[in-house]
């Protein structure tokens, strides 16, 4: 293993780039599984154990209701390069089942993982049940939506023991091997603690001088668009009703690919804020490496399209709809009357005070009231380019292919994105048939110079991931393409998205930002729901503590 090492130690002194680093893992990999049987058999003869052999014992998991794990999947590989023994749990796991494993594997440090907003409460529900249990195991953080803001005032204060937010994988391995050192372990925590209480201090003395809204002061100074003038003037689809793909073919979606996020997974950046695609293969750091991983991608792509074993799978429909206040009514037929409703869209508004005269806006701003008798619509979506994933990355991972159910992992992210995007055209142009003669290329779409936005439940623009229940309802998506939600309302295949269709020139990206009790009360009462549920789910975006 002494070569493995010798690999982490160059990444982690920036001298080997990710994608070298799971290649060579790849190739150990290999080799070891075939000394296995004779290091086995040594050991037996000899009557050695292994147990101190490693660097120490690594439990990652991705948490309970979450799919996503291709940086935890990373993170795994580039400890096992620095001799860390790592046990992988997998995806959706619930804290029991982690710290009870923890104890089992004798775990000295516990790594969890999560991409959607909810998995932020069950980090905190882990950091919280291991203080229960009295452990000091160090607890690493990482995943998308996490912060070392949201470790310092939500995770820290739950856990006596060590906790620390790990941006990336090669940010892992020195935080890891510092921790399975007593002094230095000793040392990075009092250091950590501190930053952590003067970044808690920090935000908590913002919340009391943020200043916010009520709901109805917000609402006067809400969008008002003029529906009823022709710039304004909605347009009638030309099919209305859900429509459904389910074997889109790979090559009709390449064009569509926003490479910089594959780069931003392989933890390939240029040195300047504008090298992204293409540009970052003249980059002088990184240009090389991330053409050659541009290449292999590219041989793998065209895999997928020859062998047609990922499929693309999506549902899109358009209704007919009008705003009530901030919700947003959606009907089956152009009667809109109650008995052809077929649900309501819930939005939440801008509340915190802005220094301009800009408008307070939710989404249901996009469409026009139904009492303004201006006939509007609205869309949906959800598309996936992860079915035959799985049975793809098994293989790969059978053969100790990290390196290749990595990238598979990736590309099937990215075409799931593309596939968003080819959607979307589809439905400017043919669909809706809004914009019937657009002309735009993929660097045009990638900076949105179309019309209309397709935001998405649990983003900034509804930060509410439950209203992905009445999309999925809308769109029949389990019956039309087998997209399925989970408990915490994760899409599998993970290699899914949804969103919301706004056709109006008015139409406009935005970030809701925190809501006041006001407005959450009167949300939970419009949904239907407990007020604690509502929190429960809106909980990163409360300006109070509930």
């Amino acid at each position: 293993m002494d070569a493995m090492n010798i690999v982490g130690d160059l990444f982690g002194a920036g001298k080997m780039f990710l994608p070298q680093v799971i290649k060579s893992a790849r190739v150990m990999k290999k080799s070891v599984g075939h000394l296995i049987p004779f290091m086995e058999e040594e050991k037996r003869l000899s009557g050695t154990s292994t147990e101190s052999s490693h660097a120490g014992v690594f439990l990652i998991a991705t948490v309970k209701g979450d799919v996503h794990d291709i940086g935890k999947n990373i993170v795994g590989v580039v400890l096992g390069c620095n001799n860390f023994k790592v046990v992988d749990m997998g995806v959706m796991q619930p804290w029991e089942a982690i710290l009870d494993k923890a104890v089992e594997v004798k775990a000295d440090i516990i790594g969890l993982s999560g991409l959607i907003t909810p998995s932020l409460d069950e980090m905190v529900t882990v950091a919280r049940e291991m203080e229960r249990r009295g452990l000091r195991t160090p607890l690493l953080i990482g995943g998308a939506t996490t912060s070392k803001m949201h470790t310092a005032v939500k995770l820290a204060p739950q856990y006596g023991g060590p906790v620390i937010h790990v941006l990336d994988a090669s940010r892992s391995v020195p935080v890891a091997q510092a921790l399975m050192d007593k002094v230095k372990a000793g040392e990075l925590w009092d250091d950590m603690r501190e930053t952590y209480t003067e970044m808690r201090d920090e935000f908590l003395a913002g919340l009391e001088e943020r200043k916010y809204l009520s709901l109805a002061e917000a609402r006067k100074r809400r969008l008002v668009l003029p529906f009823a003038e022709s710039a304004h003037l909605p347009s009638v689809p030309r099919k209305l009703g859900v429509s459904v793909y389910t074997d889109v073919p790979v090559s009709d979606v390449l064009a569509f690919i926003d490479w910089n996020p594959f780069f931003q997974v392989w933890q390939l950046r240029g040195r300047y804020p504008n090298r992204g695609y293409p540009k970052i293969f003249k980059d002088e750091a990184v240009g090389s490496e991330a053409k050659r991983l541009f290449d292999e991608a590219q041989a793998m792509l065209t895999q997928f399209v020859n062998d047609k074993k990922l499929v693309l799978k999506t549902v899109i429909g358009i209704f007919p709809a009008g705003s009530v206040g901030d919700d947003i009514e959606v009907f089956a037929d152009e009667s809109r009357s109650a008995a052809s409703r077929q649900g309501v869209l819930h939005t939440l508004r801008q509340q915190a005070e802005k220094d301009t005269e800009e408008p307070y806006m939710a989404l249901a701003d996009f469409v026009a009231p139904s009492s303004s008798g201006v006939p509007d619509y609205v869309g949906g979506f959800v598309c996936s380019a992860g079915f035959g994933l799985d049975a793809m990355t098994d293989a790969f991972k059978a053969a100790h292919d990290d390196y290749s159910y990595i990238m598979a992992e990736a590309l099937a992210d990215r075409l799931a994105e593309a596939l968003a995007e080819w959607a979307h055209r589809l439905v400017r142009t043919q669909l809706w048939g809004y914009s019937p003669d657009e002309a735009l290329d993929a660097a045009d779409l990638l900076k949105v110079k179309y019309q209309g936005i397709r935001p998405a439940p649990g983003y900034p623009s509804q930060p509410d991931h439950t209203e992905k229940r009445t999309l999925w309802s809308l769109l029949d998506v389990e019956k039309n393409i087998g997209v399925q939600l989970t408990e915490n309302l994760a899409m599998l295949p993970a290699a899914s998205v949804s969103g919301l269709y706004f056709g109006g020139r008015g139409s406009q990206y935005f970030s809701v930002g925190k809501v006041s009790s006001d407005q959450v009360k009167e949300y939970a009462e419009r949904k239907g729901e407990p007020l604690a549920e509502t929190e429960r789910w809106l909980r990163q975006c409360l300006t109070y503590e509930p």
